[in-house]
């Protein structure tokens, strides 16, 4: 059902994985999508599966945690696709240490893209939303928002991204804009391949491991996430706001 069309959708870090996904469901939900990533060229492989599938969509290259990149496409996507009418803030970065060995750039690095990049965007996006009185926002948490050994940046970040919706939800509610996290748990990606990797372990064994421990006895894909990020921005949901949704294959929280 194309529950969003006349809608556009702002969807960062979506060049691939979760992002791309959600992007590309978004356009199947109706809405004309803007695929943010931190270089243009980036988004390109999802703005054509998108053109491909009938849909409408740009790629816009922008530094989330950078004010002017922000404020710059945001005002692009206005100009060339319509009002924001959703966002998700899915952009994000891994560096992780055990405390010990993190650096102050790796703590400032995933601040700077998970939180300081949603307040960027959602700020910008909420200036477009208020005056239409309708808006949707989806923040990206994580199950790591519960604690996770070498991620103290990443876990205080996706706890962050938590209270900040809150907030929001409570702020913007009066103007008819939702606001609602989704914390995914093991999802199969690049990110996740890469950490394998750089833990020096065996990415199939690692899934395999991590779904012997999930009750629905597998690992998450992005799909998964998009598709609850899809009803979240629905009518459906219109009266859930504030809340984070854990989609990890079992409890957690």
């Amino acid at each position: 059902m194309a529950h969003l069309e006349s809608k556009v959708a702002v969807v960062t870090g979506a060049g691939r994985g979760i992002g791309g996904r959600t992007a590309v469901r978004l356009a199947a939900d109706g809405a004309a999508v803007a695929v943010i990533d931190i270089a243009e060229d980036a988004t390109k492989d999802v703005v054509a599966e998108i053109e491909e599938a009938g849909g409408r969509a740009i790629g816009v290259g922008c530094d989330v945690s950078d004010e002017q990149s922000v404020l710059a496409a945001a005002e692009r996507v206005q100009s060339e696709l319509g009002s924001i009418g959703v966002l998700v803030n899915n952009a994000g970065v891994l560096r992780d240490n055990l405390l010990f060995k993190m650096s102050s750039s790796d703590w400032d690095t995933v601040m700077g893209v998970h939180l300081r990049g949603a307040f960027l965007w959602s700020r910008a996006a909420q200036a477009q939303m208020v005056p239409e009185k309708w808006g949707k926002i989806v923040n990206l948490s994580s199950t790591s928002a519960l604690g996770n050994r070498g991620q103290a940046n990443y876990s205080a970040a996706k706890a962050g991204m938590q209270g900040f919706t809150k907030s929001l939800a409570i702020e913007l509610g009066p103007f008819g804009i939702n606001v609602n996290a989704v914390a995914p748990g093991f999802i199969a990606t690049d990110m996740t391949r890469a950490t394998a990797e750089r833990t020096g372990n065996d990415f199939e064994q690692m899934q395999k491991a991590a779904a012997e421990r999930i009750p629905v006895r597998r690992v998450g894909r992005p799909e998964d996430i998009a598709n609850v990020v899809s009803f979240l921005v629905s009518e459906d949901a219109s009266y859930v706001s504030g809340q984070t949704i854990y989609v990890a294959g079992g409890p957690k929280g």
